[in-house]
């Protein structure tokens, strides 16, 4: 959240199972954790149907199994998996998504390192 980017943050397990810490008022319901192991575990069915994060539906613009990327107008979401997290940060309109995407997977990197 220092960096700006982002209005919205979330700190996810590594299974998808939970939150480990959040902003507030950005809340990830059950079943969208559910919905996100699943777009994680097939990227083309993410980039057919998008994926809702905080009650939001993004369009898929990346789905690997390390990265989602949405957006929904011009804001967008940015999902991450780390070795022992998965972080996902949203970003206003007045953001551009690589420049979101560039910090979240900076950050992953440094995690993964140790």
């Amino acid at each position: 959240m220092g960096s700006g980017q982002f209005d919205k943050a979330a700190i996810l397990s590594h299974d998808l199972s939970g939150t480990e810490a959040y902003s507030p008022g950005f809340s990830i319901t059950v079943d969208e954790l559910k919905a996100l192991a699943a777009a994680f575990a097939d990227s083309n069915s993410a980039m057919q149907n998008g994926f809702t994060v905080g009650g939001e539906k993004f369009v898929a613009i990346r789905a690997d199994d390390r990265s989602l990327y949405g957006k929904k107008g011009k804001e967008g979401i940015v999902v991450v998996k780390a070795k022992s997290c998965v972080m996902i940060a949203h970003h206003p309109e007045t953001v551009q998504t690589p420049s979101a995407a560039t910090v979240v997977e900076n950050l992953v990197d440094y995690i993964n390192k140790y």
